[in-house]
């Protein structure tokens, strides 16, 4: 079979050019994950070297399934704030050892992929009202946006008013905006690759200077003694519970806000709100999920940074598969992926953020109780720094202002159980 017939290119109106382009720029964007996942879960009592590979290969299946199952160019990895919930609260703070929630994102996965076989979850997400979806991108690209300011130095810290500006004489800070006006120039010329060409330069820059340290090129990937050492006893007791509960629905909103938001960019979502094709999407997640499990890291996301390749013009599984491949070459080329500059990853999180808000025009602005809740998830998600915390109150905000508005008929049944595991979530 060719990648043409697997992949419909000329359907999609791309070639394999343009998607390997695409997966370059989605992988590159988010080969940190690599580092960071293991380096968070090795505070939770982790070996860093086993989960180091378990990262690398339930990304790839992970990404394989998105790319060969679903055609969707999504990639997929470990998933951010999932992980330090692990390794900071369910093994720091409850107690458990690593084995344990390693048992407990298992099941989670298990259940993920039951409620996924079954078409729960489509049924959940295309439930969701059409101002929300729209408003979780845009939510979603202020969050990618302060992320990228944050890492690239333009913003930091403060005592007084908790954000200020950083110290734009600083070589890596200068570096970083002239990243993102160099991303602008050359989406404005068109020129292909602009994304890939302006991280690639800028880690260029920092290893001719000394900026950045290059670590080397090519390693021996660490053994994978983790392998189905997840202890799933323990995982189905009663104390692990909230524990389970918690990684689902924080896992069940990341990977419905990051699919619906790429679905728009992706001109997947037809006039209702319904979402072309996410059932086969979110079968990757929960595939990825009891796989890493398996080999020995946390529950599998979609990744927001998928929109630097469909930004690129990335439009079928082929970026995906394509992403996939670069995890598996980074278990031997390690010593590369984790010496790009994290100012090098900020301009096109910046850029690719600025993409994502374009959502916000097609809100229905005269309705206010549909543009109420959507500017609540767009300031809520980069201001409490969670998309799941975000998608909680918007949705509660929007099922209160349609009630006490006398617009209830508004509201399906699906809508008041996504509301309800809303509340739950927030109380327990």
């Amino acid at each position: 079979m060719s990648l043409e017939s697997m992949f419909r290119l000329r359907e999609n109106k791309t070639s394999v050019k343009q998607e390997v382009l695409a997966g370059i720029a989605t992988g590159l964007t988010m080969m940190y994950i690599c580092i960071v996942n293991p380096l968070i879960l090795e505070a939770g009592g982790a070996p860093f070297g086993p989960v180091f590979t378990a990262t690398i290969v339930s990304a790839a299946v992970a990404c394989f399934v998105m790319g060969f199952w679903a055609n969707w160019p999504i990639g997929l990895a470990s998933g951010m704030g999932l992980n330090a919930f692990v390794a900071f609260a369910v093994c720091g703070a409850m107690g458990y050892s690593y084995e344990e929630a390693l048992g407990a994102c298992f099941v989670a996965g298990v259940i993920f992929l039951a409620l996924t076989l079954t078409g729960v979850r489509e049924t959940l997400v295309n439930a969701i009202p059409h101002s929300l979806k729209l408003a979780i991108g845009a939510a979603i690209g202020g969050f990618l946006a302060m992320i990228g300011f944050q890492i690239g130095g333009i913003t930091v810290n403060s005592e007084a008013t908790l954000v200020t500006l950083g110290n734009i004489k600083d070589p890596t800070v200068i570096l970083c905006l002239l990243g993102v006006a160099s991303i602008i120039i050359l989406e404005k010329l068109k020129v292909t690759g602009g994304l890939i060409i302006t991280l690639l330069g800028l880690s260029i820059i920092g290893w001719v200077t000394g900026l950045q340290e290059l670590s080397g090129f090519v390693s021996a990937p660490p053994p994978m003694t983790l392998l189905f050492a997840m202890d799933i006893g323990a995982a189905l007791s009663i104390g692990m519970l909230s524990v389970v509960g918690t990684l689902l629905f924080v896992d069940f909103t990341d990977t419905s806000g990051t699919l619906v938001s790429c679905a728009n960019l992706m001109k997947k979502v037809d006039n209702k709100g319904q979402v072309k094709g996410i059932g086969r999407a979110m079968m990757a997640d929960a595939v990825g999920t009891v796989v890493g499990a398996a080999a020995g890291t946390t529950t599998v996301t979609s990744y927001i940074e998928s929109g630097a390749g469909i930004k690129q013009g990335g439009k079928t599984g082929l970026t995906a598969v394509t992403v996939g491949c670069m995890f598996l070459l980074a278990l031997f080329f390690s010593p590369i992926a984790i010496s790009i500059p994290k100012w090098a990853d900020a301009p096109v999180l910046i850029a690719v953020g600025f993409m994502f808000l374009e959502g916000l025009r097609n809100i229905d602005w005269a309705d206010v109780t549909e543009s109420s809740p959507a500017l609540l998830a767009v300031f809520a998600v980069p201001y409490t720094y969670s998309i799941a915390v975000g998608i909680q109150l918007a949705f509660l905000t929007y099922i209160l202002t349609k009630w006490f508005t006398g617009r209830s008929k508004d509201l399906s049944v699906p809508v008041y159980v996504i509301g309800a595991a809303c509340l739950i979530a927030f109380l327990i």
